[in-house]
């Protein structure tokens, strides 16, 4: 499916490009990187727009088995589009955290974009997850309960792209992943964001350190460390469902500074920043092109903020007494999302409502992490896990535990 055949924004919206809208919630790493791409192709500054585009570096899917990736199951009007957007984070040397190294991605969310473009949902997967590989893609045999994040490690962003076909059962039409590293610059680019941290974030062995604040203007290797912490308060977080609740409302954050900053309008502030944005991405090959980024971009600008949504996939934990301790399985309700997603219906508020986090950034209030008297999560396994895919089978989950628990999710934020 090719971004060109999509439906064009309105006059209306292009007449706008000079103030882009926020619009966007997923990565928004790439959303409001994606305005900004379609402002630079509005300034016709050829040269520049090579420069970017040789920052990117393009992957090719052609020797994907066709044959063995879903069908799109959508049949009405128009075309929805979906992205998988992954984080790639070096772990070598002092960066090496939870033991790990090496290129691993410990972000995953899936952009759905509707084929009318009236709503977006960026699904956010624990990297924690218990699933099946494929083979396709990968460069090793299928392999069965196997965790999330290795798939990166066994064949980069196809392999994981294919993992959440097989295991979703959609198709995913592109792919973009972000380098941590970069995206680093990029909040430096902006000089830092804002976010309310309710306690410091110290974890000595793993050189981590993130000062509380309300708000706490974080700059780029400080929000490195906001993404990466499993420490907060007195908690140890060992499960990533806290995790992600901090690093959507970080995007959130970030995209509110970049406009809040006029970045997207000053020749001196976009230019380092676009070049910062551009160095951290790896994508599909037809998305290896700032022209198409800034198409997708432009369409995004009608879909208003109360819908876009944040969510975090459902899972539950594995029991004690299972080879997965510490590990999590999707469960009904994340079953349940994909097939709405790949029909491309709307999310009911009853299915996503606890785990949801709207575009529009948290309200404007103070409340406590534990607002309403909730202490802190219970639910958390105490002991640390390995790290090393098993593929031994699991046991059949019984007495889930669920970690779609609201208190675990806004641990570690302000509201």
């Amino acid at each position: 499916m090719s971004e060109e055949s999509r439906p064009e924004a309105p006059d209306s919206a292009r007449e706008r490009r000079a103030r882009p809208k926020h619009k966007h919630t997923l990565g928004r790493v790439i959303l409001i990187t994606g305005v900004a791409l379609a402002l630079v192709t509005g300034l016709s500054t050829v040269y520049f727009i090579r420069h970017l585009n040789g920052n990117i570096e393009g992957i090719s899917t052609g020797g994907l088995d066709e044959d063995a990736r879903p069908e799109e199951l959508y049949r009405g009007n128009g075309e929805p589009l979906d992205i998988l957007i992954m984080g790639s984070d070096s772990r070598d040397g002092e960066n090496r955290i939870d033991n790990e190294q090496g290129g691993g991605s410990d972000t995953t969310i899936l952009v759905h974009l509707s084929a009318d473009r009236s709503r977006a949902y960026a699904v956010s997967i624990p990297r924690d997850s218990i699933v099946d590989r494929p083979e396709d893609g990968c460069d090793s045999p299928a392999v069965t309960d196997v965790i999330w994040n290795a798939a990166f490690s066994a064949g980069g962003p196809l392999c994981t792209m294919r993992q959440l076909e097989e295991n979703a059962g959609i198709r995913v039409e592109h792919f973009i992943v972000v380098d941590f590293a970069s995206f680093g610059s990029m909040v430096d680019a902006v000089d830092g964001v804002p976010v309310c941290v309710p306690y410091d974030i110290v974890d000595k062995p793993r050189q981590i350190f993130v000062p509380k604040g309300n708000p706490s203007v974080l700059t780029g290797d400080e929000a490195l460390d906001y993404f990466r912490a499993r420490y907060v308060g007195d908690l140890i977080q060992r499960n990533d469902i806290s995790r992600i609740r901090r690093q959507q409302e970080f995007i959130g954050a970030f995209g509110r500074k970049v406009l809040s900053a006029g970045t997207l309008t000053r020749l001196d502030k976009v230019v380092p920043f676009l070049d910062a944005a551009t160095k951290s991405l790896t994508t599909d090959d037809e998305f290896a092109n700032v022209t198409r980024l800034g198409k997708v971009a432009m369409q995004l600008q009608g879909i208003g903020l109360d819908k876009i949504k944040f969510v975090t996939l459902p899972t539950a934990y594995y029991p004690r007494e299972s080879d997965f301790w510490g590990r999590v399985y999707w469960t009904d309700q994340a079953d349940q999302i994909w097939r709405l997603i790949a029909e491309d219906k709307e999310l009911p508020v009853k299915l996503i409502g606890d785990t949801s986090v709207s575009a529009e950034g948290p309200p404007e209030s103070s409340e406590s992490p534990n607002a309403g008297g909730s202490e802190s999560p219970t639910s958390i396994p105490s002991d640390t896990p390995s790290n090393t895919p098993s593929n031994t089978p699991s046991t059949t989950p019984n007495a889930p535990v669920e970690t779609t628990d609201p208190a675990d999710q806004i641990y570690g934020v302000c509201s």
